[in-house]
């Protein structure tokens, strides 16, 4: 941008004082200061939305690289998972005939079993202990506006 010196703006404050007189310079100086503030914003606006799109650019690229990681790291553990099950299928390739010398019957699973839900456990698991509330000042019994200024009413003399 241009550089203003103090002497540039103090020459242009005095030719726009002979030009425009008292009266009108301080709204015309008003006028200016809001389109410069306009201007600055609309800058700053632009600015922000091209580092946006630098930024978004950046993710996209890493996003790429990610993407390209992941695919390399899940076609190694496709070859390792292959090897692993054709090396599985060779060693256990005489175990599964008839004549398995082995007598293991893996047991069967238990079914589950069903357990009705206690009554009133929601109660239960959400309820406050009095004790608390009683530490805490929470009122546990209510009364009227009424009750309450009768309470904390002093006491007649008889």
């Amino acid at each position: 941008m241009m550089d203003f010196g103090f002497d540039k703006i103090a020459l242009i404050g005095a030719v726009a004082l002979i030009v425009l007189g008292p009266e009108k310079l301080p709204r015309v100086a008003r006028t200016v200061g809001h389109l410069l503030g306009k201007a600055q914003r609309y800058v700053s606006d632009v600015k922000a939305e091209v580092n946006r799109s630098i930024e978004l650019d950046e993710l996209k690229k890493m996003r790429s690289t990610v993407e390209d990681a992941a695919r390399d790291v899940q076609s190694s553990v496709q070859g390792m998972q292959d090897n692993l099950n054709r090396e599985w299928s060779e060693a256990t390739a005489g175990l599964d005939g008839s004549e398995s010398t082995s007598s293991y019957d893996p047991l069967p699973l238990p079914p589950p079993s069903y357990r009705p839900p206690k009554k009133n456990w929601r109660v239960k698991r959400g309820r406050t202990p009095m004790w608390f509330k009683q530490q805490q000042g929470v009122r546990s019994k209510v009364q009227s506006g009424a009750a309450r200024v009768a309470r904390h009413r002093p006491a007649r003399k008889a």
